[in-house]
């Protein structure tokens, strides 16, 4: 255990039996700190707020999450512990993305994954962002003589999404579509030459439903959670839709023995009928 993880911090504060319950980090997102503190410790939850607020100045929130992501909109349940705003500007590589914890789903830890996945991208293309929330993955794309066509069901990620075109001085090709990721393939026309899915829970299906609109050559950037036992599958099923697989990447532990993973996939051929 690091001396400065929250852990250290509190576990002379607590009894002795909840120490176990005490959370080993926490995520930060702009100068707001998202802590998960189990029902077993809502007693100490200010006094945990306070640590969190040592570990980092810049911290002007702290919220505890006290659900995990739902709905349609993907959005968690949050009590304010210290703070009084939801509001936030996230910096992440030269970007900032304006958002509202509250009403929208954002992920701080894929921030290195956003950065290598757009900077694949390449002059002319024509990209789709499915699930593109605040648009972490479709602005840094757009800046590469692209158009970017994204996507997103929640309006309020739309709201943010074109407030953070406006906030990163933006003038390229970048169309925002407020709509179901179901209904892509009747709104959009069009093929593309790289699609990027980070696809919600549970929503492997999306794969099927966008391949049609990927070109023959294309690249096509498909998250998904899985245990690792399952990874060599989801190898094979890829490869017998005509992909080839160009890398495979743990993104990230999101349970126990589940991560978030991405498969940078080629499109070869159709898919075997």
């Amino acid at each position: 255990m690091s001396k400065n993880s929250l852990k250290t911090l509190v576990e002379k504060e607590v009894p002795a039996d909840l120490i176990e319950y005490i959370p080993n980090r926490f995520d930060v997102v702009g100068d707001i700190a998202i802590v998960s503190i189990p029902p077993e410790l809502w007693d100490y939850s200010e006094m945990i707020a306070t640590k969190v607020v040592s570990m980092r100045g810049n911290i002007g929130t702290v919220l505890n999450k006290i659900s995990r992501v739902k709905g349609d909109h993907r959005v968690s349940d949050f009590k304010i512990l210290l703070g009084g705003s939801t509001v936030t500007t996230h910096g992440e590589f030269k970007y900032r993305y304006r958002l509202d914890l509250s009403e929208v789903f954002f992920n701080p830890r894929l921030g290195y994954e956003r950065h290598r996945v757009t900077s694949l991208v390449l002059p002319r293309e024509d990209v789709l962002v499915a699930f593109c929330g605040v648009g972490p993955f479709a602005i840094p794309a757009a800046i590469r003589d692209v158009r970017v066509f994204c996507v997103e069901k929640n309006r309020y990620a739309c709201h943010w999404l074109a407030e953070n075109i406006r906030l990163n001085n933006f003038k390229g090709h970048i169309y925002p579509i407020n709509a179901d990721a179901r209904d892509i393939p009747v709104i959009l026309d069009m093929k593309f030459d790289r699609l990027i899915v980070p696809t919600p829970y549970g929503q492997d299906h999306f794969f099927s439903l966008l391949s049609p609109l990927l070109k023959e050559g294309g690249m096509m950037h498909f998250y998904t959670f899985q245990v690792a036992e399952d990874i060599a599958k989801s190898k094979q099923a890829f490869k017998d839709a005509g992909y080839e697989i160009i890398g495979v990447r743990r993104c990230g532990n999101v349970a126990r023995g589940v991560s978030r993973w991405v498969f940078d996939l080629k499109k070869n051929r159709p898919a075997k009928r």
